[in-house]
């Protein structure tokens, strides 16, 4: 595992529950911050693994980012099982929920 790869799973261990982050702010924390598709592959092989909270994760405009319909269901119910308040479109206020 590259050292890359081991920063970013600490990054998404660590998001509080209730909170957000997006793809680009945790490569960018991770040490690359052009590598936010990395971050997504990263995210999408090692979720299970790694027991992290995916669903914690969105793009930058603050929109869930999954097309599945069902995953898109799942991430939408967990975080608002978490408290974050998310639009019927997948969207979430940043200013308010980011980390």
């Amino acid at each position: 595992m590259t050292p890359f790869t081991e920063k970013v799973i600490k990054i998404i261990q660590e998001i509080p529950e209730g909170k957000v982050m997006t793809y680009g702010q945790i490569a960018g924390l991770a040490g690359n911050p052009r590598a936010s598709r990395q971050v997504a592959r990263i995210l999408h092989s090692m979720s299970r693994k790694h027991r992290l909270p995916w669903h914690r994760v969105i793009n930058a405009k603050g929109k869930i980012a999954v097309q599945d319909e069902e995953t898109f269901l799942e991430q939408k119910t967990n975080l608002i099982i978490e408290g974050v308040e998310v639009g019927e479109k997948g969207i979430i206020n940043l200013e308010k929920y980011q980390v």
